[in-house]
């Protein structure tokens, strides 16, 4: 390993900045307003869900876990490079991890927000770069130019679009995925409830929330929309109650059976991806057949949360912390950048 010692003290410092947050506290009144600015802006944040985000980023950034990250790769001398990051705007601060991974290797990238949330990003690589005192990170609205990768993150459409319009630059393209939960039907109450966290988190707005459950024949679903029900306060988002209603109006004018509980819907359905305020189900009859199909749409599932044996599994109620060594799309982010 050799990196920016300074650079890593700063992301350090950035973690405790997070762990510390009170809204409350005059030190964080420019934060504070940058948060309210920003649900205003975008009506699927909140202040709970942008408070979590913070909580778990602290989480992530000590000192023991950025140093044990950075310890597996060999950092070349600096080089002159600039990374052009393309970053969504489904939830709170999603696409930090790409701004990391440029700041430990020393590059320097131009960012565009989504619309959607182009406050608080600016803030935590303005943070980052008062620590040491140099520019990394530009901001810019319209085209980029001038830049020698890509790291673009975008639905299946845009995606299109990216593969295209940077075809000449060494670049990572990211499509919509979803995150998947297989269950044994032996899970605790503890479990499905956690799975719920899961599923709903950021009202599901996540690549990695649980979009589809794989269940065994003969699972009770009221299990599911039982757990449920500690999330009720989702409803309360007019955008999610919109979609909610919509969803529930078309499946009932179209006689699709599917469960509901008054504010989410169950629905038996082999597509992967589900519509905010429902979740999809497939039954299973064994184990490796279902691996097997899994493997054949490996490329549309972000994570699988389960208690059984799959690779990378992750624990129920995790979906939305991953380390810094788990990449979106399983591609090495930070490996991709050291070798431009």
């Amino acid at each position: 390993m050799n990196t920016n010692s300074e650079q890593i003290k700063a992301l350090i410092k950035l973690g405790l900045h997070l762990r510390e947050f009170d809204r409350l506290n005059p030190k964080y009144t420019k934060l504070q307003t940058i948060i309210e600015q920003s649900i205003n802006k975008n009506d699927w944040f909140n202040q709970e869900n942008i408070e979590n985000v913070f909580r778990i980023w602290s989480e992530t950034l000590e000192e023991d876990k950025i140093l044990d990250w950075i310890s597996r790769y060999k950092f070349e001398s600096k080089k002159d490079k600039t990374v052009a990051i393309i970053l969504a705007g489904n939830i709170p601060m999603v696409g930090l991890h790409d701004l990391i991974c440029v700041w430990v290797s020393g590059l320097k990238s131009i960012v565009k927000c989504s619309s959607k949330d182009d406050l608080l990003m600016p803030y935590m690589t303005d943070f980052l770069e008062s620590q040491i005192g140099k520019e990394y990170f530009t901001y810019q609205k319209k085209i980029i130019r001038n830049f020698d990768a890509v790291i673009a993150t975008g639905s299946n459409n845009s995606a299109r679009y990216f593969d295209y319009y940077f075809k000449k630059y060494p670049n990572i393209i990211r499509k919509n995925r979803n995150g998947i939960a297989v269950l044994s039907g032996k899970e605790s109450a503890e479990d499905l409830n956690k799975l719920c966290i899961d599923i709903l988190q950021y009202f599901g707005m996540g690549c990695r929330n649980v979009s589809k459950i794989y269940i065994p024949i003969g699972f009770d679903l009221e299990k599911i929309l039982k757990s449920l029900r500690s999330h009720e306060s989702v409803i309360n988002n007019f955008k999610y109650l919109n979609n909610y209603n919509y969803h529930k109006t078309i499946l009932s004018l179209n006689n699709e059976p599917f469960k509901d509980n008054g504010f989410f819907i169950l629905k038996e359905d082999k597509k992967i991806a589900a519509p905010i305020a429902c979740l999809h189900y497939e039954y299973y009859k064994e184990i490796e057949g279902l691996r097997m199909e899994l493997s054949k749409n490996i490329d549309s599932v972000q994570c699988i949360v389960s208690n059984l044996n799959f690779k990378n599994a992750i624990s129920f109620g995790e979906s939305q912390k991953p380390s810094l060594f788990e990449y979106s799309d399983e591609i090495d982010t930070l490996e991709f950048l050291i070798s431009l």
